[in-house]
């Protein structure tokens, strides 16, 4: 177990400039629709909220930050480690898919579903499929579950919360935990590389 606990973590592990569902190195995951009942996020009312809307919606396109905090144990990233850096959409109808900074091969691409759970408070169940490229780049490692407990900030462009990344193998055994913080800064249409470089 302790091998295969080591090779889950090695698998999370990817250079700095990667992107990826939950890179334990070096990296930094959604929108669904607004709360007062609109269908599209086509206005710019919608993306900067009023302080005082407490409607204001967390649909949309993020950059998020995964900092690691509170990992005990040989092998689990320090505090202020940068786990993850990725991109993420969260969609109108409950639904969020994430681009992350880890190596494609190892499964970079994860979706999930979010509900709100509170004024400004929002929780996301995320799954992503992983898979080892040293051991078997054929058959997948596991599948990843990646909780997040979010709260927007009033004016709808960043947002803070916490994570939670497991690591399971083929048959449901918890292979690996990671926590940490998250970071997330809403991407629109005039967000630059620059931007997103400053954030991470």
């Amino acid at each position: 177990m302790a091998i295969l606990a080591t090779v889950a973590f090695g698998s999370l592990l990817v250079p700095m400039a990667s992107a990826g569902c939950a890179n334990a190195n070096n990296g930094v995951k959604v929108v669904p629709q607004s709360w007062n009942g609109q269908s599209s996020f086509g206005s710019a009312a919608l993306l900067l909220a009023s302080a005082h809307d407490s409607d204001a919606s967390i649909v949309g396109m993020w950059h998020v930050a995964f900092i690691a905090k509170g990992n005990v144990g040989p092998g689990l990233p320090p505090d202020g480690a940068l786990v993850d850096n990725s991109l993420s959409q969260w969609h109108s109808d409950g639904t969020e898919v994430q681009v992350s900074s880890r190596v494609p091969q190892t499964g970079d691409v994860c979706m999930g579903v979010w509900e709100k759970v509170g004024e400004w408070h929002y929780k996301l169940n995320h799954f992503g499929i992983s898979f080892d490229p040293t051991t078997d780049p054929n058959n997948p490692q596991g599948f990843a579950d990646i909780r997040q407990d979010i709260f927007l900030n009033p004016d709808g462009i960043t947002f803070k919360g916490t994570f939670t990344i497991q690591q399971y193998d083929q048959s449901g055994n918890l292979l690996i935990e990671i926590k940490g913080l998250l970071h997330g800064y809403r991407v629109n249409q005039h967000t630059t590389v620059g931007d997103l470089l400053s954030q991470s």
